[in-house]
Parts: C-alpha cells; structure tokens; sequence
C-alpha cells in the first residue's frame, strides 16, 4: 500500500498520510493484515477508532445524553447531567474527564474501583484505543514496553500506536472476521459494540474503492 493509496483510502490530508504511511504499513506487515481485504476493513475501523488518524488518546467530551447513551448504566443520568458538558462549556474539563473515566471504566478488566484513577489512566490509547489494564499489559507484553507504568507511550510514539492497534486485531482474531466480510461482528471484536457503525462502514466502503487486490 502506497501512501497516497493509504491517503485516499483512509480519507486523510497529505500531512496526515505523511505521518502515519510508515509506521502504519509496518505495523500491520508486522502482525499479518496483508491481504487486501483485511487491510481495508483495519483502515476503517482505525479510522473512526482514532478520529481519521487524527486522536490517540480517548475523549470523554460528551453532553450529558451522549453519556447516558454511551456507558449505558455505568453512567446514570443523574450522574451524567453534572459531569457531562455543560451550556457555555466549549468541552467538559479535563478533571471532570478524568471523573468519568473513572467511573466508568471501573472494576474491569483488570481496573481497580473509581478511586484508583485506573479508569482514567488506562482509557483508550493509541490508533485503536487500547483501553483497560489488563489489555495495557498484554499490548505491552506484545510490544516490549511496560504500558501498564506507561500508558501514555501509545498516545506518544507513533510506531507504537500503529502497532498497539496491529497487535489487537491480530490478538482478537480480527482477520478471519474480516476474510468472511461479517463488518458488524468485526466491529463488536473491535469496539465492544456497535457503536458508530454507520461511520465504520462508511469508510470501510471508502477503503474497499482504493484497497483492492
């Protein structure tokens, strides 16, 4: 995959293919997503993963109703009515983020409760978002770099968000999914659910057009 094939089936800018062709290319040479299928399938779900190429680390800015929508009963709507954005807030604060981490992500795979910050500290990260503990250190076990000290190293260095997001797929099985073309099982694989479904197919549809054997 050429970088402007990369471009235009990712749907990026020239600066944003510039930055991400190599380590990209790499990573998923690395861990087998090599046929043209697999290849395009990982180009959208990546891509509404990370915002277009653009989001390494994950946002927890959302109106009230977008959290109650989200977490589902992790977050009640009383909850969500004080920690979500308020009028006049352009974006909900970064305590009130690291808040909602928290709670949300608590006692989970491998996260202490709301009160140890592991919520927080290890949301999503990287190209696809590696979130939870447990995953943090299975990545970083995978990569060869203790992300359970340093999540942040996935929000950092390029190669190993590239990577991080490589090593998922091929650890969750993501290629077979993608060899029989079952789009919505691979985006529960790969996000847990469905959401922003609509957005992953879209730019699946797009990638197929510029990935192609």
């Amino acid at each position: 995959m050429d970088k402007l094939t990369f471009q235009n089936a990712a749907g990026i800018s020239a600066a944003l293919a510039d930055r991400w062709h190599s380590p990209v290319t790499a990573a998923l040479f690395e861990f087998g997503i090599v046929a043209p299928q697999r290849v395009a399938a990982w180009v959208a779900q990546v891509g509404t993963e990370s915002a277009g190429f653009t989001r390494l680390q994950e946002s927890f800015d959302y109106k009230p109703q977008g959290l109650v929508d989200t977490f589902d009963k992790r977050m009640p709507a009383a909850l969500a009515s004080t920690l979500g954005r308020q009028p006049g807030e352009r974006m909900v604060p970064m305590d009130r983020q690291a808040r909602i981490a928290s709670i949300v992500y608590a006692g989970r795979y491998g996260n202490g409760d709301a009160a140890t910050g592991d919520g927080w500290r290890y949301s999503g990260h990287g190209l696809k978002q590696i979130t939870f503990r447990d995953n943090h250190r299975d990545c970083g076990h995978a990569l060869g770099v203790d992300l359970v000290a340093h999540p942040e190293l996935l929000a950092t260095d390029d190669t190993l968000a590239a990577r991080s997001a490589a090593w998922f797929w091929y650890a969750k099985g993501c290629n077979v999914l993608a060899d029989r073309g079952d789009f919505e099982q691979l985006t529960r694989r790969i996000n847990g659910g469905i959401n922003g479904l609509e957005d992953r197919r879209r730019r699946w549809l797009l990638a197929q057009q510029f990935i192609h054997a």
